[in-house]
């Protein structure tokens, strides 16, 4: 099966870097260089590649940025009574639910692979499913995450995404019918 866009590839490579049959009259030429496309360059050539993306992982901060977004959330679960039931679902120290948090999340935006590498497919429902959790167990886990992406500097628009993907997962994890 081919790749994708690799009929395109093959279509440049027999330009051989050079467009056939140009109207130099076409408006869309570089008015100085008729024998380049509309760019400026010469068809088929390497053209400046555009400045990367930055992923959510780089926007949240690295490393750094994902394991202080974790730490804020399991502080406020460890100490908020709006979070008490589901703080009741976690072992007395929440050191391992930590680790494995900031490892899913710091693969789940875009960094290393650390949490498939060491756990393999997050399985998230399969994994979760021993837990008693309903409506209130994810409204308690949600309002505590909420709160630490309001407390993390990041682009209002990736706090957005992550607000919208984190509740639809929350979701996602519940197992018991309220």
């Amino acid at each position: 099966m081919p790749l994708p866009g690799y009929r395109s590839f093959l279509a440049n490579a027999r330009n051989d870097g050079y467009e056939r049959n140009v109207n130099a009259a076409d408006p869309r030429r570089h008015p100085k260089r008729p024998h380049c496309g509309p760019s400026g360059y010469f068809s088929g050539m390497a053209q400046p590649a555009p400045a990367p993306v930055p992923t959510p992982y780089e926007q949240l901060g690295g490393d750094a940025g994902v394991r202080r977004l974790v730490d804020r959330f399991y502080d406020l679960m460890d100490s908020a009574p709006e979070a008490a039931t589901v703080r009741a679902l976690h072992a007395m120290s929440l050191k391992a639910s930590r680790e494995k948090l900031y490892l899913y999340l710091t693969t789940w935006t875009g960094g290393p692979p650390l949490y498939t590498e060491r756990y393999g497919h997050p399985r998230l429902r399969m994994r979760h499913f021993p837990f008693r959790i309903g409506i209130r167990e994810r409204d308690e886990w949600l309002w505590c995450m909420d709160r630490a992406l309001d407390e993390h500097e990041m682009p209002d628009q990736l706090r957005d995404a992550l607000r919208s993907r984190l509740h639809a997962l929350a979701d996602h994890m519940r197992n018991q019918p309220d």
